[in-house]
């Protein structure tokens, strides 16, 4: 099953522009994967201005947040992975959302060959007395 975090993020953007208010999003930048501004680190955060008048080719993809931005007065890349992205709120009131770590759900195996010679395969389930169909009326 995918994350819900990314479709979150992209929803929460969308209401806090709706609203206009500046949406903010605070990252995790020790996540190996993540290109920000070294020198705006602290205690290993960063807040980030993700507003369309802050930011260009702002892009909420599934995977990652990417966008270009200036950082005084420097043009820089910005590429944060979506797990590293620990809250997205409003400057303004703090309305908004944080995240918690999400634990890795693996995908279903499917067994294309059928069971190991370890696994037991259930057959039937017995049942002591059949149970008869109950209708009720409702008025």
């Amino acid at each position: 099953m995918s994350s819900s975090r990314p479709y979150l993020i992209r929803a929460l953007y969308e209401w806090l522009a709706d609203n206009d208010l500046t949406p903010h999003i605070a990252v995790d930048a020790t996540i190996e994967e993540v290109m920000v501004p070294t020198q705006h680190v602290h205690d290993g955060q960063i807040v980030l201005n993700i507003a369309m008048s802050a930011v260009r080719e702002l892009d909420i993809s599934n995977e990652a947040i990417t966008f270009s931005a200036r950082f005084g007065g420097v043009p820089q890349h910005v590429y944060v992975p979506i797990m590293a992205v620990m809250a997205i709120y409003a400057r303004e009131n703090a309305q908004g959302m944080a995240f918690g770590q999400e634990p890795e759900v693996p995908d279903p195996d499917p067994e294309p060959n059928g069971p190991s010679d370890g696994d037991r395969v259930l057959t039937s389930v017995p049942d002591s007395k059949p149970k008869r169909p109950a209708l009720k009326v409702v008025k």
